[in-house]
């Protein structure tokens, strides 16, 4: 039996004449119908919280923000932190003599297996976003001291192979990770990875300095149109194609730009925006990404992309910023569209794009940084058929629900920004 849509329900019930024997078939017709959905629709996921994956980190390392999350093809977890996020009382033990048994700073990328163990690591510029392949290479979108582009690195040896290329300037206003002075003294950090989201430490700046950052944002915009074939912004996102040879990259610039490079020579091949606009039918309004929650959505996409490719060749977009997934062929061809909490504001609420590990991959898991949940999506409606998480610090809960990731078995593992800095493991539930 085919699943009836909502929309289709909706209408029967409304346009039903109700008289005599007509409502009496109208009636029957609509509770076969709402029975048949009820049965056909899949119930949501269920997990455990793992409390013994991962082990203590080795050598008095403290992780950062988890920035990235990736699953290789030995189901053992590479985590991408962001270790500039630690304080000075985070790196006592660095100091000489040391003042306290904990901490010192790790490295950005730290390799963990099944059981929980550190089994590598290397040193990379911190980021947002990352993948790795089944060769053994990882491939980061590194932010920090405004690289902004996508490195591709050996995971054994930490050596960089290549890297995109990106336009030579960055958006005026700054924007990726702000940097530790070099060399950094030895436990020495920064003023931790809150202090930038509170309100009495954000620049309030007069009307002559916001007059002129529009001017020289319009000015970089018609240097770098929407159609310039490099990364412009920020890298949030990189998802890979292996059998196509692809790289999906969502660049920050203009609300976010789907751009998808070569694999193996790193030169681009195509992109699009919102709705599959060409990168030449993408505006530079502002005002085709304004979005207040609740309302209208914007016509570009508004802010914090990610992305991610089902096994049945689509790719589905998240756009945190306006509480939507989005969903295109690999042509960059729009087909449909998903509003998950749309009430919310502040970082949104479509955070992360992951599937589950059944062959159909019939579920959508959409992390939320805002509201520390995960939703579970059917693929196929959208519909919201369960969620997890709530907001807190105990094992299982979340405090800065950033990435996600899934194992060949259906295990599910998550990464924390803010107050969390953490990785956790969830087990699934027959």
């Amino acid at each position: 039996m085919k699943i009836p849509a909502r929309s289709s329900i909706a209408r029967l019930n409304s346009n039903s004449p109700w008289k005599a024997a007509g409502g009496f078939v109208a009636l029957f017709v609509l509770i076969v119908a709402v029975t048949g959905f009820a049965a056909d629709v899949p119930s949501a996921p269920k997990f455990k919280f793992d409390c013994d994956w991962p082990k203590p980190l080795p050598n008095k390392w403290k992780m950062g923000g988890v920035t990235g999350l990736a699953v290789d093809k030995d189901d053992n977890v590479w985590v991408f932190d962001r270790p500039n996020d630690l304080t000075d009382i985070e790196l006592e033990a660095e100091l000489n003599p040391p003042i306290a048994d904990c901490c010192v700073r790790p490295p950005s990328m730290i390799h963990i297996d099944k059981e929980g163990n550190v089994i590598g690591s290397f040193d990379a510029p911190q980021g947002h976003g990352m993948a790795v392949d089944s060769k053994g290479f990882a491939y980061l979108g590194n932010t920090d001291k405004g690289l902004n582009t996508v490195r591709k690195y050996d995971e054994k040896t930490g050596q960089l192979v290549a890297e995109i290329p990106r336009v030579p300037e960055r958006e005026p206003g700054g924007g990726g990770d702000a940097a530790i002075p070099s060399p950094r003294p030895m436990g020495r950090g920064s003023s931790g990875p809150i202090y930038g989201f509170l309100p009495e430490f954000r620049p309030k700046p007069d009307a002559a300095t916001i007059a002129a950052r529009k001017e020289a944002m319009d000015a970089f915009k018609t240097k770098y149109p929407p159609t310039t074939p490099m990364i412009v912004g920020q890298v949030e996102e990189v998802r890979l194609d292996e059998p196509a040879r692809e790289m999906y990259v969502a660049d920050s610039y203009l609300g976010g730009r789907v751009m998808v490079f070569d694999l193996d020579t790193f030169k681009f091949k195509r992109g699009w925006g919102a709705y599959g606009h060409t990168l030449d039918q993408i505006t530079t309004n502002d005002a085709d990404r304004a979005y207040t929650p609740g309302g209208p959505m914007p016509k570009e996409f508004r802010g914090h992309l990610t992305l991610n490719i089902s096994n049945d060749g689509y790719l589905y977009a998240a756009d945190r910023m306006a509480n939507r997934i989005q969903v295109f062929t690999k042509q960059g061809k729009f087909i449909k569209e998903f509003i998950v909490k749309p009430e919310t504001g502040a970082g949104g609420a479509t955070g992360g794009v992951m599937f589950s590990a059944d062959k159909a991959q019939r579920f959508l898991y959409i992390s939320d940084l805002t509201n520390n949940h995960i939703y579970f999506l059917n693929r196929e409606t959208g519909q919201v058929v369960g969620q997890m998480g709530t907001m807190g610090q105990n094992g299982g809960q979340f405090f800065g629900l950033h990435m996600e990731a899934v194992d060949s078995k259906g295990n599910l593992y998550t990464g924390e920004v803010f107050a969390g800095e953490r990785v956790q493991r969830f087990l699934p539930v027959k």
